[in-house]
């Protein structure tokens, strides 16, 4: 271990691991290869990273979302969002979370296929759940039961697919991307009014999202 890392414990390594992984992911994808060159760079033994973290690549995966959602967070300071209407509110905070990741577009681009395998579903949806309930959080949404979780949902399925456009835009400042946002966007809109009709219904949701709901972020 590095003279500079030595007084270091596992968990004040874990930024610096992390940013030494993201470097060679875009590359070797997220397995031992990146992680040896992870402790290459950090200047560490292995065993540390296995120490700092114990989940392995998706417990990267789940820091590095982390680190984008209070990046947009952030950036949201920034905006007078609180004199936006809803739609406009969730729009902006999508676009946010999507230019947090711009400094690791090839990053993304390898970590989607990785979270699409079966041992990572339910992390993968841990992440996801977490990113779209910061979103309606920071705009102070009040709804409880039946819409609560059904806006996370709808917004899970928005984010999602605007992510997976954006891997393949080439356009100019991603106009494309936001231009398929709005569209997404406009699909909500549709779909809440559709919802307003059936309210009174007992529509059945998916056990996870409730199970997501009522556990903390880092159960």
């Amino acid at each position: 271990m590095s003279k500079k890392n030595q007084d270091k414990t596992p968990d004040e390594l874990r930024d610096s691991i992390l940013a030494a992984a993201l470097d060679h992911v875009a590359f070797d994808g997220w397995g031992k290869t990146t992680l040896k060159r992870a402790a290459e760079d950090v200047g560490i033994e292995e065993g540390i990273i296995d120490l700092a973290f114990p989940g392995g690549a998706i417990d990267m995966i789940d820091l590095q979302a982390q680190q984008a959602d209070i990046a947009m967070l952030e950036a949201a300071k920034e905006i007078d969002i609180d004199s936006l209407k809803i739609r406009e509110k969730i729009t902006e905070l999508v676009k946010l979370r999507v230019k947090a990741e711009l400094p690791h577009k090839e990053v993304i681009r390898r970590t989607m296929p990785f979270l699409a395998l079966p041992q990572n579903h339910f992390a993968s949806m841990r992440i996801l759940y977490r990113t779209v309930d910061l979103m309606w959080k920071a705009i102070s949404d009040p709804s409880t039961d039946f819409n609560f979780y059904t806006k996370r949902m709808t917004l899970s399925a928005v984010y999602s697919s605007t992510v997976l456009f954006w891997l393949n835009d080439d356009s100019e400042e991603n106009f494309e991307t936001w231009d398929f946002l709005d569209r997404r966007i406009e699909n909500v809109m549709q779909f809440e009014k559709l919802k307003a009709r059936v309210r009174n219904k007992d529509l059945k949701l998916p056990n996870i999202w409730r199970k997501l709901g009522k556990m903390r972020y880092g159960a």
